[in-house]
């Protein structure tokens, strides 16, 4: 199954989809084009918010605002004006940025760094909760990627890219708290992609997008088995999340940042939304500060 070009973005580093089915709308930001997008794709309208500085993820709020990670820390965003409000910024090391992050079923934002000159198992996934508090949830992570809950609000799924693989931890609703890490999921070679993105289907399946390998995979959190691929005629396959009419679509995310010239010749969408309707529907994503 392919998917197919919705959006001529041409982003450096498109990443961060994510639908907010109260205003339906996808949220996905250019990482180092320093911009946070509100795609309409019933009318094709993307509205850019230029924030600064480099921004990892975006996630929603009530009351027309969303919560973003920028490298100068996690800001409310106002979406009628623009205007970010700092709210917290644990993050003390300037060679450290945020990159990939979702709120948990209880409302608390989860987000993880990277370090910027690539030092191995020196970043952090860090859990910021409604009351302002902020909590090191992991430490020697090499590159917080793709976030996900169980249906049943019992295991977090995680990528740390570095690993090649999806490790499963016990979760606690009520508390916020981890434990029991397992790897559920081994990519392979990197020649396969780095698992990047990822999102989960109503049946509880995990959708990873593989960078350097222009796919989008399919995975049996029980068992590890691949289950479907989606092919995008980009490489740098880095995000995806269901959305638009009844979750059926899923988007994705691609970045033409880092690829040669002949590639870029080669792959001349690269840095484009896509979309496709894989034959399954997600499962809405949590806001900020739910209760």
């Amino acid at each position: 199954m392919h998917a197919t070009s919705i959006l001529h973005a041409q982003a450096t580093l498109g990443e961060g989809a994510l639908w907010n089915p109260e205003m339906e709308r996808l949220y996905w930001v250019d990482i180092e084009g320093k911009e946070f997008h509100v795609f309409d794709p019933a009318t094709g309208h993307d509205r850019c918010y230029p924030v600064g500085s480099c921004i990892g993820t975006a996630v929603p709020m009530h009351g027309g605002h969303a919560l973003v990670a920028l490298q100068s820390g996690i800001h409310k965003i106002d979406l009628n004006t623009g205007q970010l409000t700092l709210l917290a910024n644990p993050v003390a090391d300037a060679d450290q940025r945020f990159n990939d992050g979702k709120c948990d079923p209880a409302g608390r934002f989860w987000v993880g760094t990277l370090d910027l000159k690539q030092r191995d198992r020196t970043a952090t996934l860090y859990r910021f909760d409604p009351d302002g508090s902020t909590h090191v949830m992991l430490r020697h992570v090499t590159n917080s990627n793709g976030l996900v809950w169980s249906p049943d609000r019992r295991t977090m799924y995680y990528i740390d890219t570095a690993t090649q693989a999806v490790q499963a931890f016990d979760y606690d609703d009520a508390t916020g708290s981890i434990d029991n890490p397992r790897v559920i999921i081994r990519i392979g070679e990197k020649t396969d992609g780095e698992p990047d993105g990822m999102t989960i289907d109503v049946e509880g399946k995990l959708w990873i997008a593989l960078f350097g390998a222009g796919q989008v995979r399919r995975y049996d959190p029980e068992t590890g088995a691949l289950l479907q691929t989606i092919h995008v005629p980009a490489p740098n396959t880095s995000s995806c999340a269901f959305g638009g009419p009844e979750l059926k679509t899923l988007f994705i995310t691609t970045g033409r940042g880092g690829l040669t010239a002949q590639q870029q010749r080669e792959f001349p969408l690269s840095g484009n939304l896509f979309a496709v309707e894989p034959g399954m529907a997600g499962v809405p994503a949590y806001f900020f500060g739910q209760g």
